[in-house]
């Protein structure tokens, strides 16, 4: 009888010890997860080393971005990254008839939107970043040249799925202001208000990042407690 009361509490701390162990690995691996999770967002550059440039003298693009695009996965929180000048555009729209029309003629400022890097100049480098906000079916090309360099391949076709959704740094952003490319780009460049440019460090991964190390820190702080507890 004084020995099976000796062991039972010893049985029931082994028992607490174990459920505690356990516990502290699902929270590890929850920890992991959410670190993960939180980092997950792509910089694509579009075209890949070719850049997003439209051949004047061959009447042609740099390459087939329409085959670039088919060969990424784009979710929201990602940025699309052009590498350009100042002679070509970058219109983005959710609107299919705009995109097969090649023209912002007829394009609503809620759905269509030009960005530009705010040089007023023709063959200026410029670097454009563009977020994903949207989900589902997202158009881009560029209008310079009447339509030309669109109808000539400066166009592709992407989906965007949800991911790991929008991080807080580009939750419900304020859309660029339109401006309507100028009809005779000989005359003057692609001029748009400007909006605010997202880093090209990616300021979605920066403020995912942020959160899941804050969420690290508070698995952290329950895991110690439990240890400590447990010992």
């Amino acid at each position: 009888m004084i020995n099976d009361q000796i062991r039972r509490p010893h049985s029931h701390s082994a028992a607490l010890m174990g459920s505690n162990t356990k516990l502290i690995l699902a929270l590890l691996g929850l920890l992991i997860t959410t670190a993960t999770v939180a980092t997950g967002y792509t910089n694509h550059t579009v075209g890949g080393d070719a850049g997003w440039f439209f051949h004047s003298k061959t009447n042609t693009s740099a390459t087939n971005y329409t085959s670039w695009a088919a060969n990424q996965t784009f979710s929201l929180g990602d940025y699309l990254i052009f590498r350009t000048t100042t002679n070509q555009t970058v219109i983005q729209t959710y609107n299919e008839t705009t995109y097969r029309n090649c023209t912002t003629d007829d394009a609503s400022d809620t759905d269509t939107f030009q960005y530009n890097g705010g040089n007023t100049d023709f063959d200026q480098s410029l670097t454009i970043e563009v977020p994903l906000t949207i989900e589902g079916a997202n158009y881009y090309f560029s209008d310079a040249g009447d339509g030309v360099q669109c109808q000539r391949g400066m166009a592709f076709k992407i989906l965007v799925r949800h991911g790991n959704g929008l991080p807080p740094s580009l939750n419900q952003p304020p859309p660029p202001s339109y401006v309507e490319a100028p009809s005779d780009p000989a005359q003057s460049p692609p001029v748009t208000i400007n909006g605010e440019s997202p880093s090209l460090n990616n300021k979605a991964a920066v403020g995912g990042a942020n959160t899941g190390v804050m969420l690290c820190l508070l698995l952290f702080g329950v895991t110690s407690s439990l240890m400590t507890m447990m010992w």
